[in-house]
Formats: C-alpha cells, structure tokens, sequence
C-alpha cells in the first residue's frame, strides 16, 4: 500500500533518451524525462489548470502541492489543509499523513479525491475535498465518500475519478485485497450514487493498487501498478495496463488474459537507476499523452517521473 515518504531530500538527474521507443514491448525502457526544482514526489495526481499552468498534489502531511508553468520546472505550493484534516484521523491512527490524491478540474472548481489509511490495513477511507482555486488553504471538506473494514474484501485507497464521455462518473480505487474496485458517483455530489461495488482486476490477492482509468480512441484503458511500492531503492513498483470498450470492464492485457484473473501489460518497470516507477497519473496535454508517477532513486528518495505516451499500430500504450 501507499504511504508518504519520510526522507525528502535530493533532485532529479535529467532523464535519458529511451531506447527502442515505438515498441510496446521494448526491453529497455525510458529514463524519466527532464524535471528540476520541487521534485520529490509520491504517488502524484496531476491537473492542467484553466490557465495552462500544472498542479501536482500527492501523498504527504494534510496532501502536499506543487506547481509548474511548463511541467519542467516544480516548485512548492505548500498543502491542501494548512490546519489539518482532524475528520480523517480515526483512519490514520492520528497521522496527518493522507495518500495518493487524485485531482480534476470540473465545472469550475477542482475536485480532490484522497485516502485514510494505515500501511497494510484496509481500514481506510476516500474523502472528497474541492477548491475554487486549487490552491494551498483553499480546499474544502465535502466528507466521506467510500470507506472499508477490516472485514471487507477491498481496501478503499487510491481512488481515480473518471468522468465518460456521457457524463456518467466513476470512482475507481483498491489496493491488495480481491484487488481494484470501481464505484459510480452523483456527478451533483460527487458522492456514491448506489450501493454497487464492481471488480476490475486483482491478482489472487496479490500485489495490485494505484487504478488509473483513462480513454484513448476506442478503448478505455486501466493502468495500474504491481507489485511493492514504499521500501526505497528495493520497492518492486511496475506500471500495468489493460483495456475494455466498456468503463466498467472487463479489462484485459495484450495477450488477452483478464485483468481479474491477473492480466497486465508491463509498460515501465525498474531498470538502472530508477527504482519501483508507479503511483501513476494520465493526462492529455497539447503535445501528447502524459504519464506522471514516482519512482525511487539508488538513495532511496521518491522522485517525480514524467514521460509521454505512445499507442502500437494495435492501440497498445507504450512509454517513451
């Protein structure tokens, strides 16, 4: 599960070009690409304002902010909840520590979904907070949307909102446990619209979290991370993904395989010096698709990781 660094030290070194991009299943993947400044970063949620600027919010103390003019150069923003966030302690044990935002731009306000929770229990919660302006005091409580127990078979973290091109919203979310789940939301309230929880993929119980659904073309695609995150330098973080023509599944990988049997296309994974890649975010800018996410460095910081994405002559995704 996802938890907030406690060592923010260092920058990141400008990534290299990539080799054998164009490739889906290129066995040597990209190195981030170049970022400076603010650049120590968990599990990042990203949104291009209104007026072309970026805002970054990701897992730390009361959800910890940065901003871009150019998605190069970050700078600190401060946090989303200057005075804490006294209504999510029963779930973190006291901590102000809250995980993995997820963060959009909707009729005129950002909408904040973020999780409560402990490292490896599922007694966790997703609130929902918005903001007229996204900045650091600005934010507002607008409580609970989805929590779980220690006698659910899901764990409520990581949330991913997605809105189709019906309008219809989804709130996607999950770690470990039977896996990712998938939720429908009011698009007045931004809170569940009934009482159905689906599954989109799971590993037997194995490593799965940090769902991330995202159209392109046809085919609605689910992104997802394997394996261990937070254990620095050692975390075994890789990047998946599935596809479906439908927002609530069934998701498969290339080879056909359900993503609720365990299926997944690797995209990015460890290589070098870039350690666990994962807690992943995809937006469309003006140039391309944008894969933002984090990785560890040898010393074991959390750094921020940009790279575009490409799709195969079959629509598969690949990093570059």
């Amino acid at each position: 599960m996802k938890k907030a660094l406690i060592a923010l030290t260092g920058l990141l070194v400008a990534g290299a070009t990539a080799v054998g991009v164009g490739s889906a299943d290129a066995a040597t993947y990209p190195n981030p690409g170049t970022v400076t400044g603010s650049t120590n970063v968990h599990d990042p949620g990203i949104v291009k304002k209104p007026d072309g600027t970026y805002l970054i919010a990701h897992t730390g103390n009361n959800i910890v902010l940065k901003t871009s003019t150019n998605r190069t150069a970050f700078v600190d923003a401060g946090v989303a909840f200057p005075s804490g966030a006294s209504w999510t302690t029963s779930y973190t044990g006291g901590s102000a520590n809250l995980w993995a935002p997820d963060i959009s731009y909707r009729g005129g306000k950002y909408l904040m979904y973020y999780s409560a929770s402990t490292f490896g229990s599922n007694h966790s919660a997703i609130f929902l907070a918005t903001s007229t302006t996204g900045a650091s005091g600005s934010w507002t409580n607008q409580g609970l949307v989805i929590e779980s127990t220690t006698s659910s078979n899901f764990n409520a973290i990581d949330p991913n909102l997605y809105v189709d091109p019906s309008g219809n919203w989804w709130l996607s979310l999950g770690s470990f446990w039977t896996g990712i789940k998938q939720v429908q939301l009011s698009p007045s309230t931004g809170k569940r619209l009934d009482t159905t929880i689906r599954s989109l993929a799971g590993r037997g119980g194995g490593a799965i979290e940090a769902p991330f659904l995202f159209r392109h073309g046809s085919y609605y695609y689910l992104f997802v991370s394997f394996d261990v995150c937070c254990q620095g330098a050692s975390s075994t973080y890789r990047i998946m993904v599935g596809r479906s023509t439908s927002v609530t599944g069934g998701f498969v990988d290339k080879n056909g395989t359900a993503m609720t049997s365990g299926g997944g296309t690797e995209i990015l994974a460890g290589h070098g010096s870039i350690h666990g890649p994962g807690g992943q975010s995809v937006f469309t800018d003006s140039d391309a698709d944008v894969l933002v996410y984090h990785y560890y460095a040898d010393n074991g910081t959390a750094k921020l990781g940009i790279n575009l994405l490409g799709y195969d002559s079959s629509g598969w995704p690949y990093v570059y």
